[in-house]
């Protein structure tokens, strides 16, 4: 088989780039202070921060073109509102309004527990506020209707008079005319009938009006700070307002800056550590602090960018700072491998001797830009090609339906660039600096010069690959290149030959199948869809009111509009009967529960008159009187000039019996398939109609990036059955989160959707490598060829995944849904790729016979096989934190 060349594109661009790594060297403080300048005057823009901010639920976490959207723009310029015929049934929005829950376990239609709601009562509509000094109530903001405040059907009934409950005798879920379901909850009712005996909760709201923002939201803020009754109250009360959910979800990135600095931490740690050399002189950690200071600079840059430029900032891209971290560290691991490769002359094992101080400066500065050249050479193809694929990806997801999706893309791709920018500019010229000192063999803390004698008394590298630092030993260097890491020794050793045993092999298919079941499993148990209630925080006071709610009114759901949306003849009975058959489909669904149409009020009021309305004429004479009698109404029927009836509307009540993506798709269908032309709508039907794309537009990205991977692996992987293996270990990853990911709690909707789809990207790191390496090993035998695969790349692997894990690990405590989902998703993305890559990949391609090579025509191990650029390699690889659609792989990997 033609084993893939890429010779073209990277030849000329390692030319290019190790140019530019001559022109750095030579003069690094250009490159150093310029990124600096620019990302200080970028980083003005984070002043407009507040200013910019969006946080707006619907135009963030609801489909930008869903159906609803179009449905509520035809009610709204069909139904136009009456300010002064207020009614929560026919609102085309949420509305603006605070609502309490009192809740009793016993009793609450008691006349204690009902006189200290009718004091809470009181005390919010007494409640008063000031803006710009001048005081008011909610009197003064109250929506209204025939001229009084909106007011609560169960004050309204017992007369505002506690006392009064023992003279009444309430009947439930309709009291007369009255929805009581609508106030009373957890209701139980006598023997016989629909006569309430107790219930455990009451439901209060207050409605304002929407024409002045400002007032309103200063009222609903003094709201949610009235202080609930104090013990011994018989009742327990929680709350929430129409902006709560947006208040709280304004809060989520305070809630993780802490997290930024515990992430931080840990990531200088691990990149000090990784870093460290004993040689006094060698030691790269300014080189570590430098890589992360670049993260940190292109964050700021990036974002500072945007905010310059007028682009809204979107809580989601909080999450954009732990994906690009990780990005960063992979450039500078990748620059410090290379800067290492390229360290010490070929056949000298020793700098330069510089005995005459006037040419001391200029062999330091050819050496040193020597070596950057050759750095550059090696590692900015690849940190070119894998930071222009993520950005692209990112960019990309721009055209996404969702706008937190738009918003994280635009931010995340911005900063990408950035990193990429500050790494081969910044970061290089640290390095050139660093390199002057080491070339100078000056310590590494103090910049005092030491003695040659001292300086390389102690290993200069880490892991696999490192390189003593020595001078003048040369037998001593070439045995410090052949030593292997400990790790790796256990995994040629020990764990590669475990593996190899047949009943460890069964073991593993065992392992396997039940991994697969309980992801199939998982995966018919995945929820869709965003449940809004977990915007808010772990600690917020929604919580409690959602509870409440959840227990106390779960019963009954949303009241939707149907819309007739053509001129019909009302009188005619033909068209009645229409009508009537439209209004049974709806009934006929076992969550509808029944039905209020102003035509029906209209025939029994005709009824009761005795009234003949089956003339065009008589109908349209008697309808003034009728409206009259029933001015709410009014707001139902939209009449020309001419009294022709236009549109109408009438209303179906509905129960929680199946889920919100079924009923919403149970009554567009039911209206499909009446003979009058339907519209149904409900303003929750704008977060319902997520459902309706989520799915289609999780397995059309993953379908998409996972072509897209195929085609990369067979770059990778010049051999057809080992791609097939490569997407084979894509869906088995893809199929273990999703299914896992909702045992877990966790639903498909806009947030997981990216981290899922990031899965891909890990998947194929573990697979490509694993597969690469059998195949190109110079063993014969199958179980050689997965001990040899193995040992050179269990140890890298297992190192990255645990490094990818404590970058993340912090988000754990989150108390955003957001973040903890995101460290959910990445958990189980890495665990999940790390099994297949240590265990399931190999055992299947010995069980399999793999890919049928029988040997390798390779003269010497591949240049991804080399011990420390693998390792560094597979390190950076999976610290990709969002890889979204088609995640990096550089050409050079395969020359």
């Amino acid at each position: 088989m033609v084993s893939c060349n890429t010779d073209c594109v990277v030849r000329p661009l390692s030319g290019v780039f190790k140019k530019m790594g001559h022109f750095i060297g030579s003069h690094p403080w250009w490159f150093l202070i310029a990124p600096l300048v620019i990302s200080a005057g970028l980083g003005s823009g984070f002043y407009f921060l507040n200013e910019r901010m969006s946080n707006n639920i619907e135009e963030q976490f609801t489909p930008i073109n869903g159906p609803a959207k179009l449905e509520r723009e035809y009610i709204e310029e069909t139904f136009p509102g009456n300010k002064s015929m207020f009614s929560s049934l026919r609102l085309s929005r949420d509305g603006t309004y605070a609502t309490l829950i009192a809740t009793n376990d016993k009793n609450i239609l008691t006349v204690k527990s009902l006189q200290e709601v009718l004091d809470l009562d009181f005390k919010v509509r007494d409640m008063a506020v000031k803006l710009d000094d001048k005081p008011f109530k909610y009197s003064n903001v109250c929506a209204e209707v025939a001229g009084s405040c909106y007011s609560n059907a169960i004050l309204a009934i017992i007369g505002s008079n506690a006392s009064n409950i023992d003279k009444i005798t309430l009947t439930y879920p309709w009291y007369g005319s009255i929805p009581l379901f609508l106030n009373l909850g957890s209701v139980t009712l006598k023997t016989e009938g629909s006569v309430v005996e107790h219930a455990t909760a009451i439901q209060l709201y207050y409605y304002l009006q929407e024409d002045n923002k400002a007032k309103t939201d200063l009222w609903l803020e003094s709201f949610i700070n009235l202080k609930s009754p104090e013990p011994p109250s018989s009742i327990e009360v929680s709350y929430s307002t129409s902006m709560s959910m947006q208040w709280e979800l304004e809060k989520s990135p305070d809630s993780v800056i802490y997290l930024f600095a515990i992430t931080y931490a840990i990531a200088i740690t691990f990149s000090i550590v990784s870093c460290w050399r004993l040689d006094k002189v060698r030691n790269k950690v300014w080189v570590a602090y430098c890589g992360v200071f670049c993260t940190a600079l292109s964050v700021l840059s990036g974002f500072g960018l945007l905010l310059l430029v007028g682009q809204t900032f979107v809580m989601t891209v909080a999450s954009c700072p732990f994906m690009i971290l990780g990005i960063g560290l992979d450039d500078m691991f990748i620059m410090i491998s290379c800067w290492e490769r390229t360290g010490i002359p070929e056949n000298t094992g020793q700098y330069p001797s510089i005995q005459d101080n006037t040419r001391q400066h200029s062999c330091v500065l050819n050496t040193v830009t020597g070596q950057l050249s050759k750095t550059y050479k090696d590692a900015a193809v690849s940190i070119t090609i894998t930071s222009l694929t993520d950005a692209l990806a990112l960019f990309l997801g721009y055209s996404s339906q969702f706008g937190s999706i738009r918003s994280f893309c635009l931010y995340a791709g911005t900063c990408i660039v950035f990193c990429y920018l500050y790494n081969i500019t910044l970061l290089g010229a640290f390095m050139a600096l660093n390199g002057r000192r080491e070339a100078e063999n000056k310590h590494w803390f103090t910049c005092a010069k030491i003695p040659e004698q001292l300086s390389g008394n102690s290993k200069g590298g880490r892991g696999e690959g490192s390189h003593q630092t020595t001078r003048g030993n040369e037998g001593r260097r070439e045995k410090e290149k052949k030593e292997i890491h400990f790790m790796s020794h256990l995994f040629e050793k020990y764990y590669g030959p475990f593996l190899t045993c047949n009943w460890v092999k069964a073991c593993v298919f065992v392992i396997y199948a039940g991994y697969l079941a309980v992801s199939i499993y998982g995966c018919t148990t995945l929820k869709e869809g965003l449940d809004i209630r977990n915007l808010a925080l772990d600690d917020s006071y929604l919580i409690t009111y959602y509870s409440n709610q959840r227990q106390h009114f779960a019963e009954y759901s949303l009241n939707a509009m149907v819309a007739v949306k053509q001129e019909v003849q009302y009188w005619e009975e033909n068209i009645q009967k229409q009508l009537n058959s439209c209004i049974a489909k709806f009934e006929n669904l076992d969550y509808v529960n029944g039905t209020s149409a102003w035509f029906l009020s209209y025939q029994q009021y005709a009824n009761a008159l005795k009234l003949n309305i089956s003339s065009q004429e008589a109908f349209q004479n008697n309808l003034t009187g009728f409206l009259q009698h029933y001015p709410m109404f009014r707001q139902d029927i939209n009449m020309s000039a001419d009294d022709v009836i236009q549109a109408s509307r009438f209303f179906i009540q509905t129960l929680n019996k199946v889920s919100e993506k079924d009923m919403l798709l149970g009554l567009r269908k039911a209206a499909e398939e009446c003979s009058v032309k339907l519209l149904v709508y409900h303003p929750a039907f704008i977060y319902f109609d997520q459902y309706t794309v989520i799915i289609s537009r999780t397995i059309e990205t993953i379908l998409v990036a996972t072509v897209a991977m195929l085609i990369i692996s067979l770059i990778l992987i010049p051999n057809p059955l080992c791609s097939i293996w490569v997407a084979f270990a894509i869906c088995s990853v893809i199929v273990g989160v999703a299914g896992f990911m909702a045992l877990w709690s966790v639903r498909l909707d806009s947030i997981s959707m990216i981290n899922l789809v990031m899965c891909i990207g890990f998947s194929v790191d573990f697979s490509a490598h694993i597969s690469y390496s059998f195949v190109s090993s110079p063993k014969k035998k199958v179980n050689d060829k997965a001990i040899d695969a193995v040992a050179h790349l269990g140890y890298p692997i297992l190192q990255g995944a645990v490094s990818t894990i404590l970058g993340v690990v912090v988000l754990a405590v989150s108390p955003s849904y957001i973040f903890r989902t995101f460290f959910k998703i990445m958990f189980l993305v890495i665990m999940f790729g790390l099994f297949h890559g240590l265990m399931f990949i190999p055992v299947f391609l010995m069980l399999f016979g793999a890919c049928g090579m029988e040997g390798s025509s390779n003269d010497g191990p591949p240049l991804l096989l080399d011990p420390l650029v693998k390792d560094l390699h597979l390190l950076s690889s999976t610290l990709r934190g969002l890889e979204l659609f088609f995640p990096g792989f550089s050409c050079n990997e395969i020359n």
